[in-house]
């Protein structure tokens, strides 16, 4: 590619995320006001015609890292494992 194609489609690539931005935004303020509804009722499952909404509580359980570290970072050492990853960025 030329540098005036690169150029292009930096700018393309721009135009497209704005909109992603705005669309996802939209459609933020609808799944809040969707929940806000069910909060209001009292619901944490909702059926209509065709879908069925849920706003439920779930609890998960996980290990803080940190303070296993803190506490034992012998035992820390032996169970941690690095891992790789490529990230895209343009500046």
């Amino acid at each position: 590619m030329t540098e005036r194609m690169i150029e292009n489609r930096f700018k393309r690539l721009q135009e497209i995320e704005a909109q992603q931005k705005e669309m996802e935004t939209a459609a933020e303020a609808i799944r809040a006001e969707l929940k806000a509804d069910m909060e209001e009722k009292g619901l944490d499952e909702l059926k209509t015609k065709n879908f069925i909404l849920r706003w439920k509580e779930i609890i998960s359980n996980r290990l803080d890292s940190k303070a296993l570290k803190a506490a034992l970072p012998d035992v820390y050492g032996q169970f941690c494992k690095a891992s790789a990853s490529r990230r895209f960025t343009i500046a």
